[in-house]
């Protein structure tokens, strides 16, 4: 067995993290039992209540399956576990898995044009006078990774107004994921942050409530940055 002992700080998190790691990278398969708690205990060098509630966490995230009474079995998670994996998924044993990657962009490329007709629907005036206020926000500064978090607000005030609860889900997950590559990102996303108009074009499009605009306005937002990026992974994956 390959887990480490973990450090005192964050214990249960770290018990989570290191199984989980497990499951994900396939070191445990769909249908293997995992080691007994008293097992697990000595090997991670905790007590047996930390990694109790480590399996529960795991079986919340649909990664294991625990029945009274009988060994813990590990899960198929691409069948069981939720959009909360992304982050995990993401970054791998210290790097960027592309096709990962490549989902989420996909989904991006996806779920915003639909995002954006749901918001000329619903939004009301104050909805597109803060989107147009984000934008303007956006146009003065000149940080790159800066940029990039003001953007985020920009589409987060945009879910707001499209009033989809899974969407919502759907965004704060891919958020999450998303942010702590922010640096890595920023020359490539400057194809779309740079472009302040854009915003501008989706807010007033959804101002307007013109669902065709707003969807028009968001592909147009998305799809240079998105492409630009979807190129990058093509060559990084080729290089792998």
């Amino acid at each position: 067995m390959t887990l480490e002992p973990v450090s005192r700080r964050s214990v249960p998190e770290e018990v989570f993290e290191q199984i989980a790691a497990k499951v994900l990278d396939g070191a445990f398969q769909p249908g293997e039992a995992l080691p007994s708690e008293r097992r697990l205990a000595e090997v991670l060098g905790v007590s047996r209540p930390t990694v109790r509630e480590a399996i529960k966490r795991l079986s919340a995230a649909g990664l294991v399956e625990v029945r009274q009474g009988d060994a813990t079995t590990v899960r198929d998670f691409r069948r069981h576990a939720g959009m909360e994996l992304l982050p995990q998924l993401l970054i791998r044993s210290g790097g960027l898995d592309v096709s990962v990657a490549r989902s989420m962009l996909e989904a991006r490329m996806h779920n915003g044009p639909k995002i954006a007709e749901l918001a000329a629907l619903r939004a009301d005036t104050d909805a597109t006078t803060a989107l147009l206020r984000v934008a303007d926000e956006l146009e003065s500064e000149t940080d790159p990774v800066q940029r990039q978090f003001i953007a985020m607000t920009y589409w987060d005030r945009v879910v707001d107004a499209a009033d989809s609860i899974a969407f919502r889900l759907m965004f704060n997950t891919l958020r999450s994921a998303y942010e702590p590559v922010l640096p890595a990102m920023a020359a490539v996303m400057d194809a779309e942050v740079g472009r302040p108009e854009a915003y501008r074009a989706l807010a007033n499009a959804i101002g307007a409530g013109e669902p065709a605009a707003a969807t028009a306005a968001a592909r147009d937002l998305l799809e240079p940055a998105t492409y630009k990026m979807l190129t990058a992974l093509d060559a990084l994956e080729k290089l792998s």
